[in-house]
């Protein structure tokens, strides 16, 4: 059996601000979200995702991580259970790295960490 290839986006295929359309699924540890997450974006630490699949929204969702790798996990079975999601190739490091708006909760400027 083989599996379906993960839906993945590049930033530069991103729209710069984000559509109103697109919600953000933010599946990084509380710590990192802490430092760096985009405004608006919903937090659900990767471990958490089966028992919080309610809150994920309706529609077409942006998942991120800090490089792509735990988002791609994310998308893949957030897919398998009908979700329209794709994967952030290269995460908020890619994003802090565009100068793309972060907000921090550490009282310190958002760094990707």
């Amino acid at each position: 059996m083989t599996s379906m290839p993960v839906p993945t986006v590049s930033l530069d295929r991103v729209p710069d601000p984000l559509p109103e359309d697109l919600s953000v699924l933010d599946v990084r540890e509380p710590t990192e979200w802490a430092h760096a997450h985009i405004a608006g974006a919903l937090h659900i630490p990767i471990g958490e995702l089966v028992a919080r699949v309610s809150e994920v929204p309706a529609g077409r969702t942006l998942v991120v991580c800090r490089i792509g790798g735990r988002s791609a996990q994310a998308v893949a079975w957030l897919s398998q259970h009908g979700h329209d999601v794709v994967n952030l190739d290269g995460g908020m490091l890619d994003w802090e790295a565009a100068g793309r708006p972060m907000l921090s909760e550490t009282g310190q400027p958002p760094q990707v960490v």
